[in-house]
């Protein structure tokens, strides 16, 4: 599927290189057919050296080159990109974008300005753990993306971990609830290992303690097709000690808290998507 395919990255950072680490790991791509293009000369030679990837300090030669475009740059530089790109992006090429709040319609509009391309683009929202190969990648896709081309965008993530589909709207609850989740589960981590500190653990017990039992209970989750209520109340005795700790969570409003938590993250990416639309240039200002 990807094999006889040459994607280029534009844009070297810290997600460009989990995909590319994810894609010669699984062999679903030869080096060969990867390219990267950045800003900085040192990343760029550092990532050739690593993963002997094609590399470019010019946007254009790499959009010219390759039939996958994928987009990793920060959103505040997308229109810049987009206008050095846009006289080698066809309907022959797919285009997929990792920066958070720009709507497929922003990017779309900036490669066809008269609206003539017939573009398929697709938007997606990874996460972190995407670093180490057990990412979730939701992505959401223009009505002008064939089935085959979404499948291609799938396979790029499904490289670095899982993937679902979604409407672009839903794009936002996907980054209040999996794109800012990780930090939310380093914050737990972080207390229930001070907790241990606290209990007379030494840090690195207290550590080692702490991330197995988030890494199992997780696997857990996922393998045993069981609800996370089930789950809980087999590990909750009568008049036992968990149901003491989670009676004190209860109390401090855990489930709220991080409800509250996923509701707030969405709300602030939908206030930057709509900034990100106000701000476009080529859109009159009342």
């Amino acid at each position: 599927m990807l094999k006889s395919k040459k994607i280029g990255f534009i844009g070297g950072g810290n997600m460009a290189e989990a995909l590319i680490k994810g894609l010669l790991s699984a062999s679903f791509i030869e080096a060969k057919n990867l390219m990267v293009s950045d800003v900085s000369a040192e990343r760029l030679k550092w990532l050739r050296k690593q993963y002997h990837v094609k590399i470019t300090g010019d946007n254009r030669e790499l959009a010219k080159k390759c039939d996958i475009l994928l987009l990793a740059v920060k959103p505040q530089a997308m229109n810049e990109v987009l206008e050095e790109i846009a006289e080698w992006v066809d309907h022959k090429k797919l285009v997929i974008s990792i920066a958070a709040g720009v709507p497929i319609k922003a990017i779309t509009d900036r490669l066809s300005p008269d609206g003539k391309k017939k573009l398929g683009v697709v938007r997606t929202m990874p996460n972190t753990p995407a670093l180490v190969l057990e990412g979730v990648t939701a992505l959401a896709a223009s009505h002008k993306v064939s089935a085959a081309d979404l499948k291609v965008a799938h396979r790029i993530f499904e490289a670095v971990g899982k993937t679902v589909d979604v409407s672009e709207a839903n794009l936002d609850a996907v980054t209040g609830l999996s794109g800012s989740g990780p930090a939310y589960i380093f914050m737990i981590i972080e207390a229930l290992s001070d907790a241990g500190v606290k209990m007379g653990l030494s840090r690195d017990v207290s550590n080692i303690l702490t991330l197995q039992t988030v890494l199992g209970s997780a696997k857990l989750a996922m393998q045993s097709g069981k609800h996370p209520g089930e789950l809980k109340d087999m590990v909750t005795s009568p008049g036992g000690t968990t149901i003491s700790g989670l009676h004190t969570l209860e109390k401090g409003g855990l489930r709220t808290t991080l409800m509250n938590a996923v509701e707030e993250a969405t709300k602030r990416s939908q206030w930057l998507g709509q900034n990100s639309e106000n701000n476009h240039p080529h859109k009159k200002k009342k």
